[in-house]
Parts: structure tokens; sequence; C-alpha cells
């Protein structure tokens, strides 16, 4: 498979626990995360979260509850879920699940910083957007 690091991981098990709101995922290398649906939303890899360059992340909160609603497979490299809240721009390649897999408590406690810093509550509704995303204002 052109273009695959073979140092990365292969997922050997995806599955979505709507209850329960993880995405459980086991590694070849015998790694098992359950990653929390808000953590993939938070730090989804899209532009629309990352923004374009260093210090344009997008804080996203209001996203506790949100849900996996379709998972469609890229290629042989990732998956690009679908959020109850519409986002879909997002694609998670096997070692960005790993990433975030193996890093959550760090994930959560720089969320958690970023937050307190903003002086936002991590349930507070997203701001309404002008325009249609990316670079429409």
């Amino acid at each position: 498979m052109a273009g695959l690091d073979r140092n990365t991981p292969q997922p050997t098990e995806v599955t979505v626990h709507q209850q329960s709101r993880v995405l459980e995922i086991a590694f070849d290398d015998g790694a098992r995360f359950r990653i929390p649906f808000e953590l993939m939303r938070v730090y989804s890899p899209s532009a629309e979260v990352q923004g374009h360059g260093p210090g344009q992340e997008v804080l996203q909160t209001g996203k506790r509850h949100v849900e996996i609603v379709g998972l469609e497979p890229v290629g042989h490299y990732a998956i690009q879920p679908t959020f109850s809240d519409g986002h879909d721009s997002g694609i998670f390649s096997w070692d960005y699940l790993y990433f975030l897999g193996s890093k959550q408590d760090e994930l959560w406690a720089d969320y958690a910083r970023r937050l307190a810093e903003a002086g936002v509550d991590r349930d507070a509704p997203m701001p309404e957007k002008a325009g249609a995303g990316c670079g429409h204002h």
C-alpha cells in the first residue's frame, strides 16, 4: 500500500458505541483505545477545527453529547466520521486515532486549559459563524 508508514499500527477492530459515545479501536500491536466522540470532535483534524495554520485553531465547545451518525472508510488509511452536529470534514488517519487514544489524558488537560484561557465553559454552545466556513466571512 503506497504512502503507508510501515511503523503505523493497523487497526484490527473499530467499534462505534453509541450509548457510551466512544469509538473503540484495537490495533495490531495490541493497543486498544476507547476514544470519546467528544475528544474526536474537539480534536478533529479538519481545517474547520484546526484552522489553516498555527494559532488559527477554533476552540470547540458544546460537544459533550455529540454522536457519530456515520462512519466512512477512507482508502486503507483512515475513517471519516459524520457527527450529529453536522461536522463531517475530519479525516482521522490510523496514526491520528492512535495518537488521540494514547494521549487522551494530555489532550483533555490541554482542552481544559484552552477553555479556561478563553473563559468559556465546555458545554457552552458554539458561536454562530458568519458565512459558510473556510474563507467566507
